[in-house]
Formats: structure tokens, C-alpha cells, sequence
């Protein structure tokens, strides 16, 4: 039962004078519940309470903190039909889309679980003393990771789950020992609370500090501003817009000690289309990414919005086919109206750009809050020229840049902003013989794919899902895959502790049984 309350620990809270409601974008109308934005007071609240829960959740072992993330998944799981009708209804999104997600959201809190339970994810290292040694004897110093303390995480509009309430950020930073407070999602309030829920009754089957989660309701900005200013919080994760994100990096980096942002923000993620991709598989490339492109009504971080070629027949054919193809799919509702209505902003301010043409534009009817798809093109000249070009429009859409020769699609390349993918179509022999392309899209983006989509991460410890400024404010961190882990974390030396009163990962006697750094060696020794 959705009661439109702030959790604030393991109590619900409704303090606050301000209410909202969220949408269904498909029945375009509000949803029947009322929920209540947090107050200053709440805030304070749930974050003093992180505060004293991090004295407690902090030194838990890596076993506990994993059974209350396995927790978590089986509880999110007994939400049952409540939370898949309710994610539904709040996003617009297919009910196959809900149970996925929901799936990826429970895989990814027992991927962390493992990482704990095996534990070598604190990169322990050792270097013995040497008090003999010459002209200067040598201290014995130890290393490892420590969470940082309180984390806010704010809910993605884009994935309800997977990237929210109890999503990669929130799952990465309970497992690096780092209480959490959300910002919950204005467009999907109800589906946060839901999960919060789930984390709750798991914090406390699993004995867990009360306050090593909450949850906080809002529908502007200023819960969240308040937040990140909060002294006592140490840490942000983000899914977003660029303009979201920087102001939060840029708030945080105002204050009196500034904190780490860690931002996802936006990426047109570019497809170089080699020339025996246009030879040989050229039709079969169009209807792909006509698929890709709309996927979830194109409202995917890792959409394909940029695709790069090089002038000639083949070309002109592979939009051709790229342009009917995206027609023939049946549009889809977007989240809400107001992702709905800045699409048609940007793809009309795009269409309008000097040089541009419209190659494909549904002109049929649909209902209310379906994106219509549409596939521009323009000469790399005049992309290069105008960098409106290089904008994100989040939505089915992607521009095809026609480059005069190679040289010129390199030089596009290094003029791009930072993005989260890059992709290459082509024959192993086209990689060989292009590395100024493979190097120049290297440099761009956290992940570079060969002959595939980039719509679809995967969750492992391989997995970078980050990139240069804008995609992200951090490119050395990945928000997906179990590496993830080590934005919430900073490493503390131990020099010539008393072996008895080390961190157990680095006691002589290595009592965890975890891999370690022991002078320059990997060794469970």
C-alpha cells in the first residue's frame, strides 16, 4: 500500500506542507497517490541518522552486509504484481521492460553480495619493514579501503529500478559499507517507496543500523540541493541530465568541504560505420539500430544518437533502409510528458540546424506522450561547424554524419565531447587498418564495441559504464559492474601498527583468507 510518506530510517514521515502526485503518461493523467516532500527537518533527520548508522554499519563484515543485500532482493521480489503495476503505470514502460529491470535490480544487489563475501575488493597491501635495511631502515606500511560515510543517490527517470531506489549506485554504496539517503524520483514516487520498503524490512530481518537507509520524497530541486549541501553527507551518485548533474558538481564543490559527485549524465555515443559494413551487411546494420535507436522510445543513457560514414552509395542505401526501417516500428510512450515535450524541442531545434536534412519523420497519429521517431543527416563539415550538432535528444532519434574521407571522420571524433560508448562496424581487417579511428573513439568513451549495439549494459566486474566530460563529472569510475564499488571508498595506510589491531584485512595472519598486495605479490598467504 503506497502511503506517499518519507522514510526516514525504519519510520514514516510526512512532515512536510508541500504535495505531489505522479504521472501515467499513457492514460495521461495523474496517478491516484499523494505524496509528501520532505521538510529541512526531515532532511536533517535522515541524514544525523545515516550519520550515527555509519558508526555501526561501517565495521560490519563482509558476510552481514552481504546477507542484507541478498535480503534486499528477496524482499524486493515479494513486492509481487504491487510493484510491476505500479512501475508501469509511473513510467508508461511494458510490463516485460518492468520484470527485466526488476530482474537486473536483484542480480545486481547479489553480484555486491559475492564481492563481499569473497572479499579481496579492499585491495589490501602489504610491505613489510625492513629495520636493517640501508642507509635508512624501511617502516612497515599497510593499505586498504575504507568507506567514506553517507551517500546521496538520486533516483534516474529513465530506469525506476535498476538505477534508483535500490539500483547500482544505492547497491554499491550499502556493500562499500556506506549508509544511504535517496532522492527519490518526483516521476516515480511510488515505485521508490515501494522499494524502500523492501530495504527496510531487510535492514531489519538482518539486523542492520536503523538509518542505513531512507528515503526522501521531493518535486523540485530543492531536497536534493539541501542534501548535497548537508556537511555530514560525503558523497553523491547521479543519473541524468547534464544540466542536473553539473549544478549538483558544482554545489558540492562550493562547500566548505567539498565532496565527490559522482555524475551520469548525457552521450550521443557514436557509430563509426567502416566501409565493409556498408558492403557486406548493410541492410542488416539499418534494421539493427532502427531497433536500437527506439528502443524504450530511445530513453536509453546509452542510445545510439550519432552514427559516422564515409560518403558514397552504399551509404546513401544503409539510410535508406535505416530511414524506412525506423518507420515501420511502432512508437512507444515516453516517460513523461515533459521528457515527451523536450524531445520534440530538441529534434526540432536540430532539424533546423544549417545544412540538415530530414530522412525519416513518423507522420502518422499516436497517443498521447509517443515519441515519433526521426533520423537526420548532415556533411561532417557541417557538423564540425556547428556543435547544437553534438547535443543529446533523448528520444528514437539519431543524426547520420556523411564524411568526405577518413581523415575528416577522425578529426569529428576528436572533437567530440566525452561519451559513454563508442561503437565500430566493420571486418577485423577495417580495424587494422584504421587505427587513427579506433584511437581517436578510444579516446572519448568508457566502452568501445565491435559489431554490436551499445543499447544494453551488462553488470560485471568488466563492465565501465562512465566516460570523459559531459557522459560523466568522474571518467576513472564505472556506475555499473562491480567496480563500481570504488567511488564510495578511500584507501588508509597503516604504518608500524601493532599486527593484533590492524583491519582484519591486513592482519599477518590474513583471517579473511582474501587476496593481497604482500610485497609486490598476489597471495592468499
Amino acid at each position: 500500500m503506497i502511503s506517499g510518506t518519507n522514510s526516514i530510517g525504519n519510520k514514516a514521515s510526512k512532515q512536510g506542507k508541500k504535495t505531489f502526485k505522479t504521472f501515467d503518461p499513457k492514460q495521461n493523467k495523474d496517478t491516484e497517490w499523494t505524496f509528501y516532500e520532505a521538510s529541512s527537518s526531515e532532511i536533517d533527520e535522515a541524514v544525523a541518522l545515516a550519520t550515527e548508522a555509519f558508526k555501526v554499519y561501517k565495521d560490519c563484515s563482509g558476510e552481514k552486509k552481504a546477507e542484507f543485500l541478498e535480503a534486499i532482493a528477496v524482499e524486493i521480489e515479494a513486492l509481487g504484481e504491487e510493484l510491476i503495476d505500479t512501475y508501469c503505470k509511473e513510467s508508461g514502460l511494458p510490463q516485460g521492460r518492468a520484470m527485466g529491470e526488476r530482474g537486473r535490480t536483484m542480480g545486481q544487489l547479489r553480484a555486491f553480495a559475492k564481492v563481499l563475501k569473497e572479499g579481496s575488493w579492499v585491495e589490501a597491501v602489504i610491505e613489510k619493514a625492513q629495520p636493517n635495511r640501508e642507509p635508512m631502515p624501511k617502516s612497515d606500511i599497510r593499505k586498504m579501503l575504507f568507506p567514506l560515510g553517507p551517500v546521496v543517490v538520486f533516483g534516474a527517470s529513465n530506469f525506476p529500478l535498476a538505477f534508483s531506489t535500490a539500483g547500482g549506485d544505492t547497491a554499491s554504496a550499502l556493500a562499500a559499507g556506506c549508509p544511504v539517503i535517496v532522492k527519490s524520483h518526483p516521476m516515480h514516487a511510488g515505485t521508490g517507496e515501494l522499494v524502500s520498503t523492501a530495504i527496510i524490512k531487510a535492514a531489519e530481518k538482518t539486523g542492520m543500523p536503523n538509518g542505513v537507509f531512507s528515503n526522501l520524497n521531493s518535486s523540485g530541486i530543492e531536497v536534493g540541493q539541501q542534501l548535497v549541501k548537508h556537511p555530514k553527507v560525503k558523497a553523491v551518485g547521479f543519473t541524468g541530465s547534464i544540466k542536473g548533474g553539473t549544478s549538483l558538481y558544482k554545489l558540492a564543490n562550493e562547500r566548505d568541504e567539498p565532496i565527490p559527485v559522482f555524475a551520469e549524465m548525457g552521450s550521443i555515443n557514436p557509430v563509426v560505420v567502416l566501409q565493409s559494413a556498408l558492403e557486406n551487411d548493410s541492410d542488416a546494420w539499418a534494421t539493427k539500430y532502427a531497433s536500437s535507436i527506439t528502443l524504450g522510445a530511445g530513453q536509453f543513457c546509452t542510445n545510439p544518437g550519432l552514427v559516422l560514414a564515409v560518403k558514397g552509395e552504399k551509404l546513401d542505401g544503409f539510410i535508406k533502409t535505416l530511414s524506412e526501417e525506423i518507420l515501420k516500428l511502432e512508437p512507444t510512450c515516453m516517460l513523461h510528458p515533459n521528457i515527451y515535450a523536450k524531445y520534440n524541442e530538441g529534434k526540432k531545434e536540430l532539424s533546423a540546424q544549417s545544412g540538415v536534412t530530414i530522412t525519416a519523420d513518423y507522420k502518422k497519429d499516436t497517443n498521447a506522450n509517443t515519441a515519433k521517431p526521426s533520423i537526420l543527416k548532415v556533411s561532417g563539415a557541417d557538423f564540425l561547424a556547428n556543435t547544437k550538432l553534438h547535443t543529446e535528444v533523448f528520444g528514437p532519434f539519431s543524426v547520420v554524419v556523411i564524411c568526405e574521407a577518413t581523415a575528416e571522420m577522425v578529426n569529428i571524433l576528436n572533437h567530440l565531447e566525452g561519451q559513454l560508448t563508442g561503437t565500430i562496424l566493420g571486418s577485423e581487417e577495417d580495424l587494422e587498418n584504421n587505427y587513427g579511428v579506433v584511437d581517436a573513439l578510444q579516446s572519448r568513451v568508457g566502452r568501445i564495441l565491435f559489431n554490436g549495439v551499445p543499447t544494453g549494459v551488462e553488470v560485471n566486474s568488466s563492465m565501465v559504464h562512465g566516460g570523459p566530460f559531459p557522459a560523466t563529472t568522474d571518467p576513472r569510475f564505472t556506475s555499473v559492474g562491480t567496480s563500481a564499488i570504488k567511488r564510495w571508498v578511500r584507501p588508509v595506510s597503516f604504518q608500524d601498527w601493532p599486527n593484533k589491531l590492524l583491519p582484519l584485512a591486513l592482519q599477518n595472519e590474513n583471517p579473511l583468507k582474501i587476496t593481497r598486495l604482500v610485497e609486490g605479490e598476489y597471495t592468499k598467504n
